[in-house]
């Protein structure tokens, strides 16, 4: 099948009533259910999703009637829908087809209740207005992986794997906590449901832009020659976070950033931008060649895990977009969090370098990263292609942005207007708020709305989830092993730990950091700045991260870059070795050497560890001429520090 058979077979279904159906919450007084399960519920109604024959029973052990549910339910969709405002009548229609039942997890006689209730309200949602929903019955495990083992074996006690129709049980991650736990609960589900019946969840695959790897691989033939190691020279796919653990310091402690995204999120969409082609949509299809992917990644030793796995653990800082509680910015170290042990060597931060061995993908590298505290949230794949041979050094880059921004860039090089061929950096961007009118999701709809259909194309199969353990499984295994016995390594606010950068500097590479608008106008340089220059500047701008004592900059130095402090200060050093000035977050140094065409009046040198963006001097003098209240700026910033820096 070509990518356009595929593409018009995507859209056969499109905007189709779901399946009736009813849907059972286990755990339905939790958070989830209120903050993203019932919101996405709502937005399926509000879009005509869901069938007139639909019900949702809920089960927990908080001591509810219905009309209590319905109450509960009223008071947080008004807080947590995401809608632009709220729609009154979808909600009502959702809202009478709410029921709920109080049991504890453990009581086999609470399930034989549930059975009874799912049989009644699913007979009797006739007279709410269409046909039975009974036939198709959903168990959604919203509830401590802990309890997965029990409430299966009491559900099959009860007779919930003998009913009629279609039955299908749902089950949130953590997906086990290593590969033998990730086995021993695959058995566990396998010894009462049908691997058909199991929908493993990720919520990650609910995001519309992780769905749009697919279609943008399968519908845009023009990448597909070029989607090989033969043209990409390496892959970069990051989730970073500006938030610490916050109250998730009991789990997380547990858990770590290995767990938390690599192993599940990370991997998944991995498999989506590496694999194979599918020869259509059928789910099976697709989910055979996320799992040939996943098979074909090479398993780390622990001579590799060392030398290609990288960890990191935040300590004091500020946080990356100055939210917090206090207003300060000021950030607790993870050993300081709530609910953490003071001496946890806990990861909150990873790199890895995998490599995939098959014919398509054989020695291109692939580079993951997820941490907390860090700079910026966002989550983004970058695809590096090899320059041309004998062409510009410069590459073409490919970005996919997951997350808050959504849409698709291609970072090419164009000519400049004038009359010179003259070269510069320019982007192409789909931004999917810009292009559809589609309001913001949680990211469950999709997942629920297909769970209803019973596709299950969006959630994992057994051995992919067993694939994916196996692959960090050396990981986790050397690190408990080994202790580091250098956490905290990275301030909060800041890149994450210097090892990550040597990690791919090795390789000649470096980190492609996402710099945006939002993040340039933190510096006060660009505060006030207009948006085509910050747009220039963006994609001018490269990363640079120094440990504490570097010099970065030598007196007497014709070298004429610019440089902003993101992260850290520095201090200007005289020819006599006395401190001129200290240099701070959000200021900028270079300015001088740069406009003046001098050599550099100060040795310059971190004082601690540091980020800095950097502007090289053809691009500096290239921005500076299309922007000529820019130069002014930087003048009356050169000034000043003239007189600073004067003896």
């Amino acid at each position: 099948m070509n990518t356009c058979e595929i593409a018009n077979e995507g859209l056969k279904n499109a905007l189709a009533t779901a399946l009736p159906g009813v849907l059972v919450i286990l755990g339905a007084s939790g958070d989830l259910t209120k903050r993203l399960l019932i919101p996405a519920l709502y937005n399926l109604a509000c879009d005509g999703l869901l069938p007139e024959s639909f019900a949702v029973i809920g089960m927990a052990r908080r001591e509810l009637d219905t009309l209590g549910f319905r109450e509960q339910q009223r008071q947080d969709i008004a807080q947590f829908h995401t809608r632009r405002s709220f729609e009154k009548e979808p909600w009502e229609w959702l809202e009478s087809r709410l029921h709920y039942i109080p049991g504890d997890f453990s009581d086999p006689e609470a399930y034989t209740r549930l059975r009874n209730l799912v049989l009644e309200v699913g007979e009797n949602s006739v007279a709410t207005g269409g046909g039975t929903a009974s036939g198709n019955t959903l168990l959604y495990l919203a509830i401590s992986p802990e309890f997965f083992e029990t409430v299966n074996n009491l559900l099959d006690a009860a007779g919930f794997t003998n009913l009629t129709g279609n039955k299908r049980i749902i089950v949130e991650k953590p997906f086990g906590k290593d590969l033998a736990s990730a086995v021993t609960l695959n058995r566990s589900l396998l010894s009462h449901w049908r691997e058909d019946e199991i929908y493993r969840i990720d919520h990650y695959l609910g995001k519309e832009t992780v769905q749009n790897l697919m279609a943008f691989r399968l519908a845009n033939g023009m990448f597909a020659p070029l989607w090989s190691a033969a043209h990409i020279d390496h892959i970069q796919i990051s989730a970073t976070e500006t938030v610490g653990v916050e109250t998730r310091g009991e789990y997380y402690d547990k858990t770590g950033v290995v767990r938390d995204m690599l192993q599940n999120h990370l991997l998944q969409m991995l498999a989506f931008v590496c694999m194979e082609s599918p020869e259509s949509l059928d789910p099976a299809v697709v989910r055979e060649e996320k799992s040939r992917l996943l098979r074909s990644v090479r398993l780390l030793g622990f001579s590799e895990a060392e030398q290609d796995c990288v960890r990191g653990q935040y300590g004091t800082g500020q946080r990356g977009d100055g939210l917090t509680a206090s207003g300060s910015g000021k950030t607790l170290g993870y050993r300081e969090e709530p609910r953490v042990d003071p001496l946890s060597n806990t990861p909150t931060y990873a790199a890895f370098k995998l490599h995939i061995d098959n014919d398509r993908w054989a020695g291109m590298p692939v580079y993951l990263r997820s941490g907390k505290s860090l700079w910026k949230r966002g989550t983004e794949i970058v695809v590096q292609f090899k320059p041309q041979p004998g062409g510009n050094p410069e590459p073409n880059l490919l970005f996919f942005h997951i997350q808050p921004f959504q849409g698709v860039e291609i970072r090419i090089l164009a000519k400049r207007p004038g009359p010179a061929f003259l070269l510069q950096r320019a982007g192409m961007r789909f931004d999917y708020a810009e292009t559809f009118e589609a309001t913001r999701g949680t990211g469950y709809e999709v997942l629920l709305y297909s769970a209803l259909n019973g596709d299950p194309t969006l959630f994992s199969r057994t051995d992919f989830v067993e694939d994916s353990w196996r692959i960090v499984q050396p990981v986790l295994d050397l690190w408990k092993q080994t202790p580091a016995d250098n956490f905290p390594n990275y301030v909060a606010g800041s890149w994450g730990p210097l090892s990550a950068h040597a990690l791919l500097a090795r390789d000649g590479r470096r980190w492609h950091e996402c710099i945006n608008r939002d993040v340039l106008v933190r510096s006060e340089v660009f505060a006030t700045a207009p948006a085509v220059l910050l747009n220039n500047l963006a994609l001018a701008f490269q990363p640079l991260a120094v440990e504490a004592g570097t010099v970065i900059v030598e007196r007497g130095e014709r070298k004429s870059d610019l440089y902003v402090i993101c992260r850290g200060e520095v201090e200007a050093i005289g020819a006599s070795g006395k401190q001129l000035a200290v240099i701070k977050e959000g200021e900028c140094f270079g300015e001088m050497a740069m406009l003046y065409d001098q050599p550099r009046s100060a040795t310059i040198r971190s004082l601690s560890p540091c980020d800095l963006l950097v502007l090289n001097a053809a691009d500096f003098r290239r921005i500076i001429e299309d922007f000529p209240e820019a130069e002014v700026e930087f003048r009356q910033i050169a000034e000043r520090r003239r007189t600073t820096l004067s003896p």
